[in-house]
């Protein structure tokens, strides 16, 4: 009996940590139809050109449909987003965009605004199924399939490469969807390819400095890497100076395989430098608004609104260059 007592109370204690138990009986918050909203956005970072263009797009919708936006900048960090979002709620917002820097620490955020009436909706990343759902506990996700967009840079690379590949992984953040998901999505591809094989993976951090100082330690580490897979381009332009400053050629030497869809990867296409980059889609506003535009409506919005994705390489960068950010 004691044993029971004692798990029951360490199970309820869990639940208030993560921010779950009782409330997520609770039905989601509804939002009444206004002519205009006061509306939160809670951003991890804007240290590279595909948070600051989707920045841009939310701003720029707000702007244009006379929406009050409240702009946060978590600069990387889960514990400030997590109180970004706090203040958010004690502000009085309608609703929040929230592009949840981690899967886990995000959690406690998702859950107060649900206590305090205000709907959430997930951009670009999601949060731990098992913890919080779509539907029950925040309206949607909005966002890329992750795992596709691994599964086709590896595609890409098994066929530039005729299937032969000793592989550099650069992943993105330790902990968010899309870096769990970019993994799975590419080393679910070749776990069957003989010839393909990751020979070392770490984190980057979705960023390009950090993403050049890793291809440095990795490529010195094995010298025999012939492509380099990056969960995004900006980790992807820093192994190509990594790649330049121990002497090699990429595009040659290395083939290098990406995510994001930026102007610097094109252009490094368009150079020879890089194979291919599969799209994420950055421009998020006129989704994310119409989405809230339809949830006060009352429709029943599915749990995952899929961005679609282009795919580029130098059959179409040159062409598709003047569209990138």
């Amino acid at each position: 009996m004691l044993r029971r007592t004692f798990l029951a109370l360490a199970a309820s204690a869990a639940a208030i940590t993560l921010g779950v138990g009782a409330v997520s009986a609770q039905e989601l918050p509804k939002l009444k139809q206004k002519d205009k909203y006061k509306v939160g956005f809670a951003q991890t970072e804007s240290n590279n050109p595909w948070r600051i263009a989707q920045t841009e797009s939310m701003k720029a919708e707000a702007a244009k449909l006379g929406h009050q936006l409240v702009y946060t900048d978590a600069a990387g960090s889960a514990a400030k987003q997590v109180a970004d979002v706090n203040s958010m709620i004690a502000q009085g917002v309608d609703m929040i965009f929230l592009a949840p820097r981690e899967e886990k620490p995000l959690i406690p955020a998702v859950m107060a605004a649900k206590r305090a009436g205000i709907p959430v909706v997930l951009l670009d990343r999601n949060v731990d199924q098992s913890l919080a759902k779509a539907g029950k506990d925040y309206v949607t996700f909005i966002g890329s399939d992750f795992v596709d967009e691994g599964r086709r840079a590896a595609e890409a690379l098994d066929k530039a490469t005729g299937g032969k590949a000793q592989i550099i992984q650069l992943e993105g953040t330790t902990g968010s969807s899309p870096a769990n998901d970019r993994r799975k999505g590419f080393e679910d591809y070749i776990k069957n390819k003989l010839g393909m094989k990751i020979i070392a993976s770490q984190s980057g951090d979705f960023a390009r400095d950090k993403g050049r100082q890793v291809a440095e330690t990795l490529l010195q580490a094995h010298p025999g890497a012939t492509a380099i897979y990056a969960h995004n381009d900006e980790m992807a332009i820093g192994a190509i100076s990594a790649l330049e400053a121990a002497g090699k050629k990429p595009g040659q030497d290395v083939q290098i395989v990406s995510i994001d869809g930026t102007r610097d990867a094109l252009q490094a296409i368009i150079d020879g430098k890089m194979l291919a980059t599969v799209e994420c889609n950055p421009k998020f506003g006129p989704k994310a608004f119409e989405t809230m535009a339809r949830y006060a409506k009352g429709e029943q919005i599915e749990p995952w609104v899929i961005n679609t994705d282009r795919f580029f390489d130098k059959s179409n960068a040159g062409q598709l260059i003047a569209d990138a950010y």
